[in-house]
């Protein structure tokens, strides 16, 4: 099921009617109204109760909260030697992260904007991706690392980069995406809990929409562990029979639109969010394609040497006897991030996608 996106029709206080029955709803099973930000705070506050080895820390994301206030609160609730800022200099805050993770400590740092990080990828790709093999496993690096990525909030260039593949080609690091308010507590707790270094990739376009959803019972279901991994596990976000839609972090929903769009062409479109980008599920990906034959691997990222075309390629080589048609894609441009004005035309959308769908060789030749 798609989550309940926020809109200025809600905010300006025309609910519709089908809003309200979902809200009705919601209430009479303890379900609140939350967003994708209050979850990922709910999820570092309930990680530290839980561990006093979790620390929280970076620029701004003590006293103000982060500029996105996914810290909000922390600092007041467990003190500044817990929650705490840092000058600016991303690789000093990996590096201090990095000593602690080797002193028995759980870090989990910010990285406030995805291009921001870029100073600290030295630190990142040769210490951190790197110590628990070059130690022979005896020092693994149980932190985390946050970064607010990709577009959608019409930002410039050095704040809406989609970074994922720099840290994907690094072995070492598993990387995380959520592109819903519930993952996204459930895969930070999981983040915080791996004793592996973890990317956790936020899509910031996603941090005020709302979804209902119980917090306290994720919380629950994840300290007694009820609920499976999410860790290498792709979900099905939609059903379908005629082509997969596979995308993850800020394109699932966007998929999810087009997908929608296509139900009234006639067209049924199952969606793959991917979740997890490493390690990646190839068995859910390639199970929904060898059953619709048809594939389009959507991100917001450029298309060249990137995870998209990872997931294209590796498509092709355990599913070529399914498929009906050539795998396509619909990415970013190879391009810098443009312009806030200009945004829109770089992001994948729906028309970009079903113009792609209607590309994969639905007739049969002659």
């Amino acid at each position: 099921m798609s989550p309940t996106i926020s809109t200025s029709s809600e905010a300006n206080g025309n609910v519709s009617a089908e809003t309200a029955a979902q809200a009705a709803r919601a209430a009479d099973t303890g379900l609140q109204s939350v967003t994708f930000a209050k979850a990922l705070n709910t999820a570092l506050a309930d990680a530290m109760e839980s561990d006093s080895s979790v620390l929280m820390f970076g620029e701004d994301v003590g006293v103000l909260g982060g500029v996105f206030r996914i810290t909000d609160g922390l600092t007041k609730r467990f003190g500044s030697s817990r929650c705490f800022d840092t000058p600016l200099a991303e690789s000093g805050i990996v590096g201090m992260a990095i000593g602690m993770a080797m002193n028995g400590m759980r870090p989990v740092i910010e990285m406030q904007f995805d291009a921001f990080a870029y100073p600290a990828f030295e630190q990142i790709a040769s210490h951190v991706a790197k110590m628990h093999n070059r130690t022979k496993g005896k020092m693994p690096l149980p932190m985390v690392i946050r970064i607010p990525y990709a577009g959608g909030i019409g930002g410039v260039e050095h704040h809406c980069d989609s970074s994922e593949a720099y840290y994907a080609h690094t072995p070492g690091l598993k990387v995380f995406t959520p592109a819903t308010v519930k993952d996204a507590y459930l895969m930070l707790r999981e983040a915080i809990d791996s004793p592996d270094p973890v990317v956790f990739m936020e899509p910031k376009k996603l941090y005020w929409t709302k979804e209902h959803v119980d917090l306290e019972a994720l919380r629950l279901s994840h300290e007694t562990a009820l609920v499976p991994s999410t860790e290498g596990r792709a979900a099905i976000a939609r059903s379908g029979t005629d082509a997969t839609l596979i995308a993850y972090g800020p394109s699932v929903s966007t998929a999810l639109a087009a997908a929608e769009a296509a139900a009234l062409e006639g067209r049924n479109l199952e969606v793959i969010d991917v979740r997890s980008i490493v390690p990646l599920d190839d068995a859910t990906i390639c199970e929904s394609v060898r059953k619709t034959g048809r594939a389009v691997v959507i991100a917001e990222a450029p298309g060249f040497a990137s995870v998209s075309s990872e997931i294209v390629a590796r498509i092709q080589e355990r599913c070529f006897h399914s498929l009906a048609a050539p795998v396509l894609r619909v990415t970013g441009f190879d391009t810098p991030f443009p312009a806030p004005k200009l945004e829109k035309y770089f992001l994948p959308s729906v028309d970009r996608i079903l113009d792609t769908v209607d590309a994969l060789q639905w007739e049969e030749k002659a």
